[in-house]
């Protein structure tokens, strides 16, 4: 999970923002990004490929806090949206330490939500982990949209178990740095448990 560097004095946590494609994982990232102070963040790096412009991840470290002395170092991470790209995924989840889920709003993306949730599972539980036992939030995107699923009707389907849930309209911001916060305190909490 977290991977602590003795001689910078860190504890470098990651955080993936997982969901189907075109629900607003990306967006969310840069406006965070550019919202942080800029001492405060390393650079953005985005992975793309000639046939899919959602293909990338990017890359943010934040400091947050300390631990016994160590800073804490947060780095972000989004996954390609498409089912196609399973294996960066997974890749991409191997040593996770906290998890958003954004979730699209609109009503005929209810169905792209339910396989993306699904997957991640999945993904999840191949590298041993339960989703049910990691630091996890979910996030309903678009909320400004006028197709958007009534919040009961989203909240049945993608957040079951009541983990901490935010609506968003991450191009805007609204929602976006509220589940920053709440994820990243969710995995400060199991890292103070475990030390």
């Amino acid at each position: 999970m977290s991977f602590i560097n003795y001689s910078s004095r860190e504890i470098n946590c990651k955080i993936v923002y997982y969901g189907p494609g075109l629900c607003g994982k990306t967006t969310n990232l840069q406006y965070i990004y550019n919202k942080t102070n800029p001492e405060a963040k390393g650079k953005m790096i985005s992975l793309a490929t000639e046939t899919e412009r959602t293909l990338f991840f990017d890359f943010l470290p934040l400091s947050l806090g300390e631990i016994r002395g160590f800073k804490t170092r947060f780095h972000l991470y989004t996954v390609p949206g498409q089912v196609f790209y399973d294996a960066s995924r997974k890749l991409i989840l191997k040593g996770v330490d906290g998890v958003v889920f954004v979730g699209d709003s609109q009503v005929e993306r209810m169905e792209a939500n339910i396989e993306s949730l699904d997957n991640l599972r999945t993904n999840l539980a191949e590298q041993g982990y339960d989703l049910d036992k990691l630091p996890y939030c979910v996030q309903l995107n678009k909320r400004d949209l006028p197709n958007s699923a009534p919040l009961e009707e989203l909240t049945d389907v993608l957040n079951p178990t009541k983990v901490p849930q935010f609506e968003a309209v991450a191009t805007k911001g609204v929602g976006v740095f509220d589940t920053l916060k709440a994820v990243a305190k969710l995995v400060l909490t199991e890292l103070k448990r475990g030390s």
